[in-house]
């Protein structure tokens, strides 16, 4: 076997392919996450079933166990977790090049869609209505996210101890538990059951105290007066170390911060910006982008931008190294097998609140079944049904089943 280039030592590469160039592995990254960044609709969950299908099931850069270890570790960390899924995998497959790669051509087209949004929202205070092609993706995207729910689903719960992990995260999520409590209790919980130490205690014990300390974290406030570029970055900056979540999370500290304390936004160009977020591809986050245009023009939308996702960046480079050596501890190892499986759970969850408004009549409800069949069946490429849900779309519009 030939010898791997220096910079991709020690990052573990499961493939049948043969080993590629470091620029034919940077390209190949390009490619692969400028394409998922430009048709990934539907939000993290969907996102990190497009990956699934690319990384494990097409390309084999790595193997499921690798792809949920390091969705583990991304629900540990603050900031979006299928960006810092994509920077995970580009580290994975090229080093510290890859993790630029991946994770800036993921954000890129999203950004610059956002961006020209903004612009033409900023001089006619409205945007073209698009419902009629989200009424098509929508359903599509309930079927590509159960796929993935199920494909690591059959590898995180690998045990009794996992499956009463996943099925307690999907009670808690329905419950409206804190996110991130959910994770680490169960992490925890699943870490002192396979390693001898429960004694028999219920594992809603462990719930208790890790509850208490979760309800006192707060955000920091921000003390900016002026908004400027520099204002702008360093408020999205600090919203991207410390914000959990999904992008409903981000609309409650943007509604806080900027409407309610600074009354740098009204709420009606709050709900416009995050409705750009769910209407457009890729990350949710770069609704930052909207704002931060609104707030500071060009160079508002850039800094914007920069600031919610330069955590995520500095974040997965610290973190990624340690993953391997997680695994090494039994501690740990369990730890991480009850994250794997608490994120898998939360993710169901999502994918029943995503149904309950993406399921509004008959029609969407045949979308949705059609594409079950489609992904399930046939391994239809996630891109293709998109496209299809969205012409799918335009051609109920243009009927007249929808407005």
């Amino acid at each position: 076997m030939t010898q791997e280039p220096e910079e991709f030592q020690g990052q573990a590469v499961e493939s049948d392919r043969a080993p590629t160039t470091k620029q034919e592995r940077l390209t190949e990254l390009a490619i692969v996450f400028l394409r998922l960044g430009t048709i990934a609709f539907g939000g993290p969950a969907a996102h990190i079933a497009m990956m699934d299908h690319e990384v494990v099931s097409r390309r084999q850069w790595m193997s499921r166990e690798k792809l949920l270890d390091l969705l583990g570790v991304t629900n540990l960390i603050p900031g979006p977790n299928s960006t810092e899924l994509a920077i995970h995998i580009g580290y994975e497959r090229a080093g510290w090049r890859g993790l630029l790669v991946a994770g800036t051509c993921f954000i890129l087209p999203a950004m610059l869609i956002v961006w020209a949004l903004a612009a033409i929202y900023a001089r006619y205070q409205t945007v073209a209505q698009v419902s009629w092609l989200l009424y098509g993706i929508k359903p599509v995207i309930i079927a590509i996210v159960m796929q993935a729910v199920w494909n690591l689903g059959k590898k995180a719960a690998k045990d009794r101890p996992t499956i009463v992990a996943g099925v307690s995260a999907i009670a808690a999520y329905l419950a409206g538990w804190n996110e991130i409590l959910v994770l680490v209790s169960l992490g925890i919980a699943v870490m002192l059951v396979k390693n001898g130490l429960s004694k028999g205690k219920p594992w809603g014990a462990f719930f208790l105290p890790l509850s208490g300390a979760m309800s006192q974290i707060s955000t920091p406030t921000t003390t900016v007066t002026s908004v400027g570029w520099v204002s702008v970055f360093l408020f999205f900056l600090k919203l991207g170390c410390v914000l959990y979540g999904s992008g409903y999370v981000l609309l409650a500290f943007l509604q806080r911060d900027l409407v309610e304390r600074n009354h740098w936004l009204t709420s009606q160009q709050l709900l416009d910006a995050v409705a750009i977020g769910q209407i457009t591809p890729g990350p949710v986050f770069t609704t930052a982008t909207f704002i931060g245009y609104l707030l500071a023009g060009n160079a508002g939308a850039i800094a914007a931008t920069l600031g919610i996702f330069l955590p995520a960046f500095l974040l997965v480079w610290v973190v990624n190294p340690w993953v391997p050596k997680l695994r090494q501890s039994p501690y740990a190892s369990g730890f991480l097998d009850g994250v794997n499986v608490a994120s898998l759970g939360l993710m169901a969850g999502v994918t029943y609140t995503l149904a309950q408004a993406a399921l509004m009549d008959w029609l969407t409800v045949i979308v949705a079944i059609l594409s079950a069949i489609a992904v399930f069946r046939f391994k239809i490429n996630s891109m293709w049904l998109v496209l299809a849900g969205g012409a799918i779309g335009f051609a109920s519009h243009q009927l007249g089943f929808i407005g």
